[in-house]
């Protein structure tokens, strides 16, 4: 069986791939509550049509690619504190795939008649720390059994691939077994299915658990699913060191989106620390791909204007 690779044909008609930013926080700059324990996923409920607007946006600043608002969006949190049933949650997720498509539309549908884009849609797969609430994707704490850890994804990311994303985006994973149990879920239940898999950091050659890149990379490069692989939600300092510490252990494409280099306070839903004023400018931008960064973007923090400093860099560096 071959499986369809969209990052190997989006990267097939440009050096570099740009992801949007960040979607939670975009849009508690747009003035919504994000404090609840399912973060952004609430905004599925209570302003769809913003996080429409959101993606939109992304497209309209360069984003190739947007990432749906289901980070934290499962039956098991939406259960919990919005006392959904499973039905309705996921039919929720699913709306999440709806919004960036139909942004996609929108966003075709205002280029110029003489231009085409290619831009697509990947499911957002947080991680089992995410849903815990308490900052767990940074330390990946948790020692949930595999199987379990299986039974907490299958849901959500049938949602996502029964509303049609063009792939799945697995991120912010801190764990391996978390990983492990990830690839053999897709293996077995969604064959036909890729994804990239994308790592919070305890340094630059370790995921937050400790593991080693290599070690990580090894496991990874032998999935076929897998079509890249990278890093999210690390400060841009970190970005540079990171690149050079991963590049030589895969062959696969290597992703980046960084966040703006703040610290988030778990106890006061809070961010602190100052928004770097160089976080996605042109250095950076520019040194990620001279480290062989093939995806690009933003996570927490960075905005649509973030993209377009991106999406500028990468031109005129070309």
């Amino acid at each position: 069986m071959t499986l369809h690779d969209p990052i190997a044909t989006l990267l097939a008609s440009k050096a570099t791939i740009t992801l949007d930013g960040a979607l939670a926080t975009e849009l508690e700059a747009r003035g919504v509550d994000i404090s609840s324990p399912v973060w952004s996923a609430q905004a599925l409920v209570t302003h769809p049509s913003l996080i429409r607007d959101i993606h939109f946006d992304y497209f309209c600043a360069g984003a190739d690619i947007a990432i749906t608002c289901s980070y934290q969006a499962t039956p098991q949190g939406f259960g919990e504190h919005l006392g959904l049933s499973e039905k309705d949650s996921i039919n929720l997720i699913k709306k999440s795939v709806y919004l960036a498509k139909e942004a996609r539309e929108d966003a075709l549908c205002s280029l110029p008649p003489h231009l085409s884009r290619t831009l697509l849609v990947a499911g957002s797969v947080g991680p089992y720390g995410a849903y815990l609430a308490d900052g767990a994707e940074y330390h990946g704490n948790y020692n949930l059994p595999k199987e379990d850890m299986k039974d907490f994804h299958r849901v959500r990311i049938k949602a996502l691939v029964d509303a049609g994303v063009d792939m799945l985006a697995c991120e912010t994973l801190p764990n391996l077994l978390e990983v492990i149990a990830l690839l053999e879920l897709l293996a077995e239940e969604f064959p036909d299915v890729v994804t990239w898999m994308s790592f919070t950091l305890s340094g630059p050659g370790h995921i937050s658990d400790g593991t080693a890149a290599e070690d990580v990379l090894n496991i990874l490069n032998a999935s076929p699913q897998v079509v890249a692989v990278g890093f999210n939600c690390i400060p841009t300092s970190l970005v540079v060191e990171a690149l050079k510490a991963w590049k030589p252990y895969t062959t696969k494409p290597l992703l980046c989106y960084p966040n703006s280099g703040e610290r988030y306070d778990t106890v006061t839903k809070s961010w602190d620390g100052k928004r770097a004023e160089t976080a996605l400018v042109r250095d950076l931008v520019v040194e990620a791909r001279r480290q062989g960064v093939d995806i690009f973007g933003g996570c927490c923090r960075c905005g649509p204007a973030d993209i377009e400093n991106v999406c500028i860099a990468l031109s005129r560096d070309a």
